[in-house]
């Protein structure tokens, strides 16, 4: 099959499931870009770097489809965001300097743990006690940063890390859902930049930009911005129970399929 093909369709998927769950996409197509290299015989020491950069800058277009459609159900906490941001601009930067320095097997491996850890949280369904409130600006500053940095370590979108504050904190999870693809934005902004940078200098294949693949992103960012509205609008009617153990169950997933390839 053409490898154009397979990008749109990864790209599909993880859009739906971008705008369902709010998870950005990255946990569905790191995975599949490093199998997707891999076929087509890319550096090995490059496979990895590229597929978290690549990740990160699809993220940034599926963030924005998948943010307006949550907005316009008045799903997006926009103060929270706000005050968010700032740690979480530093925190990727700060991480995408570190991953330059990290080998491949280090960064599936912090993958992996990553999202074995939030299905986790997840499955569990830990319910906070009912007077539980966000932290104040400085808080949510120090949160950004934790979020910022682990997502681009993982190539993720942020969602993982933030669904789970947000809910534990006692934001509605159809809210906590759609912030979380707002979130995306800033992570994926500043990580991508980041990953082009430090990889100018690196052996890449043609048509790659410092750590991202242009024609990768090209088609996954097409079909994820056609995708991730009909996935927002599903998560409106799906039950919030539904919501978590689908999140769960796809956290899961990947976790076993990245422990194995670095394995």
């Amino acid at each position: 099959m053409n490898i154009l093909v397979l990008y749109l369709v990864a790209g599909l998927v993880a859009g739906f499931l971008a705008g369902l769950l709010g998870i950005g996409g990255g946990l569905v197509l790191v995975p599949v870009l490093v199998l997707l290299f891999a076929m087509q015989g890319f550096p090995e020491p490059a496979i990895m770097p590229l597929a978290l950069g690549t990740s990160l800058a699809t993220i940034a277009f599926t963030s924005v489809s998948s943010m307006c459609a949550h907005h316009a159900k008045g799903a997006v906490d926009w103060c929270t965001l706000r005050r968010m941001t700032p740690g979480i601009v530093a925190g990727a930067l700060a991480s995408t300097a570190l991953a330059a320095y990290l080998s491949p097997s280090t960064l599936k491996l912090i993958f992996a743990v990553y999202a074995g850890l939030a299905a986790t949280q997840l499955i569990c369904n830990i319910q906070p006690p009912a007077s539980r409130q966000l932290p104040g600006p400085g808080g949510l500053a120090v949160a950004g940063s934790v979020v910022g940095g682990i997502s681009v370590l993982a190539g993720v979108g942020g969602a993982v890390t933030s669904i789970p504050l947000l809910i534990w904190c006692n934001v509605p999870a159809r809210v906590a859902i759609g912030t979380a693809s707002a979130i995306g934005l800033p992570v994926a902004v500043a990580g991508s930049l980041g990953y082009i940078g430090y990889g100018l200098k690196a052996d890449l294949p043609p048509f790659s930009l410092g750590f991202v693949h242009l024609p990768a992103l090209a088609a996954i960012a097409i079909a994820t911005v056609l995708a991730a509205p009909l996935g927002a609008r599903a998560s409106h009617r799906l039950p919030v129970p539904i919501l978590k153990r689908a999140l769960a169950a796809v956290l899961y997933a990947v976790t076993l399929r990245s422990l194995l390839a670095w394995a």
